[in-house]
């Protein structure tokens, strides 16, 4: 709506009522007032404004207004929810009987003019949701019958005006999720009647003031998502009232003080993510019987869980995971009857997981991974839809009792010394489950052929790194959704499982096992069509490497469609957390095994190695344009190298190294601007290794054991430069910087994603210099693992 055109006349009509405005204030000034608010609003999606506020009606009859009862003055304005943009004009302030206005999820921009400030009668003021720039008013003071201010999800700057802690008659403050900076002032602490204050979400810092305790009448106080720091003040004690309490992801430090146990009232405790020590206060659990949340999840606590913490048997939340606690689980763990959502992983928590957990009835995640717990897996709860027990010590046979928990989305067992065959009974599981991690165990046996019902909704699936044997079960074709399938480094012995290409497989992994004889193409005729990873090293494979199954590759072909973000293959969400791939494959690059904890769906790899495939390399292998990772090495292959090697464009590792390859290195291959990792080595090349681009960085060891050889790096010289010379390049200038950016981009975040940064020297500046806390010490956790397992 465009009303450009009413500026000006009615901009002529405001100034001949303003001299006036103030002796005899009525219903015409609040109508003038709110035509130039309407004369601002530069679209209205609804045709509210545009339709309904016309001076042929009473200014009392327009929507979003209300009128005192004898109709004289506006007292509330109320156009939330509209859609609205636009800007506020100074006139609104000359409604000066206006109690409430409110503004809020609109799309209102700039500043606030001064003139409001003359609406000295307001008692309530949402400008929530919009997009207001600039600092927030000292002149906001005047507003001296304020209740309720709500300035939340703007852009305001600046600090927070020490004026506000004189609104003495305020109960609520929300001024969250803004680009507020510099200390909470102290000037809060004067708001008595203060009942809900949250300021989540800025860029404050500081101290917590000990005057923000004396405003008693708190039942909300929320701080999270600032930079705050030093210690919690033992003053938090005197908040008797307060239901909530959220100071997560700050940078407080110390230890909790034990007068938090005098918030007899709290329901809801959040200091997440911080950096707490110390021990839990025994006593501070003793008189909180209406607390609800519990999370000091990822700060530094140490000693052992309080008993007492089990006499809050309203407890729903309770999270203490990544932390440095000690001991054993309690058996009073069993009384928090109520308890949906339990947090202890990343710990150093011993012992066995106490047989009283059955007790939580009521439970629907249970994180336990990552502790040094032992012993068998006790009977679980029923209500469970998550069990992470990962990365402990636990022992025994995979307890049937688990096929029972019929509502299970998420299993993991993976990463402790758990035996036995897989029963039969799992596949009333997988009904309901969604993901199972049951890698680096001792399972043995063969899987039953009908392992997998109808029914099956898994969409991964790993049982890499155990001792099982036999064909992969043909009923795993049931499991439509199955996006990862990870078996590798087990005993099966098979043929190619062409069948798999019935499904819409993102990852296959296969590697080090017993597979042999020819790959057969599938019926299908979209076969492994959505395949981003496929990892068939360490078998015995033979024959051709046909090129009908290289083609079906079309998700390689075709590469990832947002070039530039980053973006990990998920299996969707469970309350709202997404959730992905943990721990979810390994790759092999210039013979390191790299562990991948999270997939990037653009991470293409292709890894045949270690077999013994035979005949040319076909050419239509170069089609697979958005390859990261190639790897054909240790096979027999002969023939030359495919020139059309040179249109995978986005390669960064390419290992050839150990076949029968012969004639010439293609000089087409300088133009792989993004290849790190070469391997050429003992194949039988001749003649001159070509120059310049990456071929430039590559050391003697990508060349070893081909006697043909000449040129750079090698000693051995051709001795005819003509030969030595780069081909043309195959790309525009401007096109290759920007593709070499994207790609740089790529490869630093694959540090995080993957555990190695094909570009060596950008990765090493990431993690010295901006490694995150949690990250370091997930590393050390696995590195540990791995040490002990080995």
């Amino acid at each position: 709506m465009e009303n450009t055109g009413f500026l000006l006349p009615l901009t002529v009509l405001l100034n001949f009522v303003a001299a006036f405005s103030a002796e005899s204030p009525n219903i015409t000034i609040d109508q003038l007032a709110l035509l130039a608010l309407k004369a601002h609003v530069t679209r209205d999606p609804q045709n509210i404004l545009a339709t309904n506020w016309s001076t042929t009606t009473s200014v009392c009859d327009w929507i979003g207004v209300t009128c005192r009862s004898d109709h004289q003055r506006v007292i509330t304005l109320n156009l939330s929810d509209m859609g609205l943009i636009g800007t506020i004009p100074p006139h609104l302030g000359n409604i000066s009987s206006l109690t409430q206005l409110d503004i809020r999820n609109n799309n209102f921009r700039g500043s606030l003019p001064m003139e409001l400030a003359n609406l000295s009668s307001l008692q309530y003021i949402n400008f929530g949701n919009n997009n207001f720039v600039g600092e927030i008013p000292s002149w906001f003071d005047s507003f001296t019958q304020l209740q309720g201010l709500s300035l939340y999800s703007n852009n305001f700057s600046g600090i927070i005006p020490f004026s506000l802690g004189s609104l003495s008659k305020l109960k609520e403050l929300f001024l969250y999720d803004n680009d507020l900076e510099g200390q909470i002032p102290v000037t809060i602490g004067n708001l008595s009647k203060l009942k809900s204050l949250n300021l989540e979400q800025n860029h404050l810092s500081g101290k917590i003031p000990t005057s923000l305790f004396k405003c008693q009448e708190l039942e909300d106080l929320i701080l999270s998502s600032n930079a705050l720091e030093g210690s919690v003040p033992p003053e938090i004690g005197n908040l008797t009232k307060v239901n909530n309490l959220f100071f997560s992801s700050n940078n407080l430090t110390g230890e909790i003080p034990p007068t938090v146990g005098n918030l007899t009232s709290i329901k809801h405790l959040d200091f997440w993510h911080n950096h707490l020590t110390g021990h839990l206060p025994s006593t501070m659990f003793d008189h909180l019987p209406k607390l609800q949340l519990l999370d000091f999840h990822n700060n530094n606590l140490s000693g052992r869980i309080p008993t007492n913490i089990f006499k809050c048997q309203k407890l729903e939340f309770l999270a203490l995971g990544w932390n440095d606690l000690e001991g054993s689980l309690p058996q009073e763990i069993g009384n928090l009857t109520k308890l949906i959502h339990l947090h202890l992983d990343m710990n150093n928590l011993t012992g066995v997981i106490p047989s009283t957990i059955r007790g939580l009835t009521s439970v629907e995640a249970l994180h336990v991974q990552s502790n040094y717990l032992t012993g068998p897996l006790p009977t679980l709860p029923p209500s469970l839809l998550w069990f992470r027990a990962s990365d402990n010590q636990l022992v025994g046979e995979f307890p049937s009792s688990i096929c029972n928990l019929s509502s299970l989305q998420f299993l993991d067992l993976a990463m402790n010394n758990l035996g036995g065959i897989i029963p039969e009974c799992f596949g009333n599981l997988t009904s309901s489950l969604l993901q199972m991690n049951l890698f680096m165990n001792n399972f043995h046996g063969k899987l039953s052929r009908t392992l997998f019902p109808k029914s099956c909704s898994l969409i991964s699936f790993r049982l890499n790194n155990n001792q099982l044997e036999g064909p992969i079960p043909q009923s795993l074709v049931n499991c439509k959704d199955l996006e990862l399938l990870d078996l590798g480094n087990n005993n099966l012995n098979d043929t190619f499982p062409s069948w798999l290409g019935k499904l819409n497989l993102q990852v296959l992994g296969l590697r080090f096992n017993r597979f042999h004889g020819h790959i057969v193409n599938s019926e299908v005729a979209s076969s492994f069509s959505h395949l981003r990873i496929i990892d068939l090293s360490h078998n015995d494979f033979s024959g051709c490497l046909p090129p009908k199954f290289v083609e079906s590759l079309n998700a390689i072909s075709n590469g990832y469609e947002k070039k530039g973000e980053v973006e990990f293959m998920r299996n969707g969400s469970i309350y709202g957390f997404s959730v992905y791939y943990d721990e979810s494959f390994y790759i092999t690059i210039k013979g390191l095994e790299i562990g991948c904890t999270r997939i990037l769906i653009s991470l293409m790899v292709v890894d045949f190695s270690n077999n013994q495939f035979s005949g040319h390399i076909p050419e239509i292998i170069g089609k697979l344009q958005s390859l990261r990772v190639l790897n054909l090495s240790h096979n027999s292959f002969t023939g030359p190298i495919p020139s059309s090697l040179s249109n995978l464009s986005e390669v960064e590792s390419l290992d050839l190294s150990s076949n029968k390859l012969e004639g010439r290195i293609p000089a087409q291959l300088n133009s792989l601007g993004f290849l790190a990792v070469l391997n050429l080595s003992w194949n039988n090349f001749i003649g001159p290794i070509p120059r310049g681009k990456q071929f430039n960085t590559f050391t003697n060891d990508s060349y070893t054991g081909n006697l043909g050889l000449c040129g750079l790096p090698l000693s051995k010289s051709c001795g005819n430069d003509q030969d030595l010379e780069p081909p043309p390049t195959i790309f525009d200038d401007d096109d290759d910087d920007t593709t070499k950016e994207l790609n740089w981009r790529f490869s630093i975040l694959m540090g995080y994603g993957c555990g190695l940064v094909f570009g060596l020297s950008m990765g090493y500046i990431v993690f010295t210099t901006g490694k995150p806390s949690w990250f370091i010490k997930m590393t050390k956790r696995v590195q540990q693992k791995y040490v002990r397992r080995t």
